[in-house]
């Protein structure tokens, strides 16, 4: 039997090579007849999507977006929900060696316009249901639709006429395939460039973390608007050649129980918040599951226990970035299963090495200290992330380490848990909101002088956002007031990221050198 160091060696050959096709690799080697994607409505009607299929359709739109001038290296965003036409576009986009700049549906206009213009993007492929926000930002690139095409519009299913592009472009191992948004504590979002070689680890944890077999009925009912979603409901699954549900709707908890039930999933994974949801509806399923895992924010012990009980299977927790994958888990392949410990997010997968550095030196800290978590480069063959687009990423100076931003305990087994951000950046539901983005809509308000965004705990969605906003002078606090800084953050940012509570203060807390002292904001509450 392959060892996972050996195996690991191999993928990286497999998806590193600088002949290496995305379209190939993720597709048109597997068999025509297998099934790549169940395509679920929420009325439960579903289709099935094979790879044959998947193939003949992504090669007649790849046809017909290379004649609207899309080449290698362009960049072509997505802006749609879970559907077959996402999975068709995203392997036309790298059938022509271009890169896909995936756009979450919650995503207000003024968001969606800063990261079509961060990325250069030249296509837009969205759907009915979206196609109005693309209205308002303004001059948009050329816009391909699945809805009524109008206009200067193209018709996404009227461009599948087209003649199949007859042979990929190979792209080689150090091609962009994906270039993924994400938040920082300061400044615009930054853009992570994903090469193909990152697939090695994606189709990794997807073995390892997962342990995803052929005979699974495999749901990841995350966003592919979003890293996990992207990595693991859509590009894991397709490294593997094997078959992903995709939900074509909005969560709930009665509906996520229904798909459960009905198509006898058997390996579940999902943020804690969904698990949170069902067990506060008194979620229950018949499903013959044997795997739940969850990822994005960290597991409350007592939710794994619950699901036990609940679901018929305990939930492992795993822990990634945008910038990395995933690197850490309890993982379920039987080469790296171990006995789950409360509250740990488990050790390094194969492929990388992990440590929890002190905070006054680059250097590990004790066992059972907190730290900041940062992964060895030399230990670490998966890593492929280099920086973000235009600017350099956490690295330390000497180049040993890269820092996650996130810290962390480490025992003397090599067990993680998560203890905190190390810097501002709000983690709900799984999302990774930046304070920035969310404070500058706030400031556009005419009566906002000043204001401050910082996460507040919360039994659903781990943390929500909380707002402290100093007024102009002439203006008074008042409920009319907060409701419209909500709806302004919706409408000008992202439906979900809007602050659930904000607070009236006469000035914002600062150190001497004038600094804003979110930690001050935070203890007040």
């Amino acid at each position: 039997m392959t060892s996972p160091q050996d195996h690991i060696a191999e993928l990286l050959t497999l998806f590193g090579h600088s002949w290496a096709c995305t379209a190939e690799l993720l597709c048109d080697q597997h068999p025509a007849d297998a099934v790549a994607f169940t395509v679920i409505e929420p009325d439960l009607a579903f289709e099935d999507l094979t790879y044959g299929q998947l193939r003949d359709r992504s090669a007649r739109l790849a046809t017909a977006l290379a004649s609207l001038g899309v080449g290698h290296g362009d960049r072509v965003a997505t802006l749609m929900g879970k559907s077959a036409e996402l999975v068709i576009a995203t392997l036309a986009i790298w059938r022509l060696g271009a890169v896909q700049v995936p756009l979450f549906t919650a995503l207000a206009p003024p968001a969606i316009a800063e990261r079509l213009t961060s990325s250069g993007t030249t296509v837009v492929v969205t759907e009915a249901a979206q196609r109005f926000k693309l209205d308002q930002i303004g001059p948009v690139p050329l816009v391909v639709t699945t809805g009524m095409a109008s206009g200067n519009d193209f018709s996404f299913h009227a461009m599948l006429s087209a003649a199949p592009q007859p042979v990929p472009v190979s792209v080689g191992g150090d091609g962009i395939i994906v270039e993924l948004y994400t938040s920082g504590t300061t400044g615009a979002p930054k853009g992570v460039t994903v090469p193909l070689r990152a697939v090695a680890s994606m189709r990794a944890y997807q073995l390892y973390g997962l342990d995803h077999h052929e005979s699974d009925v495999y749901w990841n009912a995350a966003d592919p608007g979003w890293a996990y979603g992207l990595y693991h409901a859509i590009i894991g699954p397709l490294a593997l050649g094997r078959r992903s549900l995709l939900l074509h709707s909005g969560f709930s908890p009665e509906l996520t129980c229904a798909v459960l039930d009905r198509f006898e999933v058997t390996n579940f994974t999902a943020g804690p918040t969904v698990y949170r949801a069902l067990r506060e509806t008194g979620g229950k399923t018949s499903a013959p599951l044997s795997h739940c895992s969850s990822a994005g924010e960290p597991l409350p012990p007592d939710v794994s226990v619950w699901a036990e009980r609940a679901l018929g299977a305990p939930i492992r927790d795993h822990y990634g970035q945008t910038e990395l994958g995933m690197v850490a888990a309890n993982g379920w392949h039987a080469d790296v299963a171990a006995e789950l410990r409360p509250g740990s997010m488990g050790r390094a997968l194969p492929g990388w090495r992990l440590a929890v550095l002190r905070s006054d030196v680059d250097e590990p800290a004790p066992a059972g200290s907190p730290g900041r978590l940062a992964v060895e480069l030399a230990g670490s063959p998966l890593m492929w992330f280099t920086g973000y687009r235009g600017l350099p990423g956490r690295f330390t100076s000497d180049g040993r380490w890269y820092v996650t931003g996130d810290t962390a305990v480490r025992d003397e087994d090599g067990f993680l848990s998560f203890a905190s951000r190390d810097d501002d950046v709000i983690l709900m539901a799984g999302y990774r909101i930046g304070p920035h983005e969310v404070e500058n809509v706030l400031l556009g308000h005419d009566c906002v002088a000043e204001a401050a965004v910082v996460g507040a705990p919360d039994a659903l969605r781990g943390e929500v956002l909380v707002a402290y906003v100093v007024l102009r002078p002439g203006y008074r606090p008042s409920h009319t007031l907060v409701t419209e800084l909500q709806n302004l953050v919706k409408t000008g940012f992202a439906a979900h990221a809007y602050p659930r509570e904000v607070h009236f203060l006469a000035e914002l807390p600062r150190t001497s050198s004038g600094k804003l002292q979110r930690s001050a904001l935070r203890r007040s509450r």
